[in-house]
């Protein structure tokens, strides 16, 4: 992956488990601690934010109102179908 300008440093606590992790990561993919450690993170994001939309789409599925109004709509738009 390629990164255009200047990157921010961070500092995290690890643990002899991370630190395991980290380097069976290394050895098996040939990739440095910091570009594994941006993977996970933006994994995470990726995955937290997929969870955000699930949780959204649940919610709508089980809105009792909202349900209610899409059928009225689905059957006045029905009423005026031109075709």
């Amino acid at each position: 992956m390629y990164y255009a300008g200047p990157m921010a440093t961070a500092s995290y606590r690890s643990d002899p488990e991370v630190d395991r992790a980290l380097a069976y990561l290394q050895q098996r993919t040939g990739r440095s601690r910091s570009a594994i450690t941006r993977d996970a993170i933006l994994a995470a994001e990726r995955t937290a934010r997929r969870a955000a939309l699930r949780a959204e789409a649940e919610a709508l599925r089980d809105d009792v109102a909202d349900a209610a109004e899409a059928r009225r709509l689905a059957a006045e738009m029905a009423a005026v179908n031109a075709w």
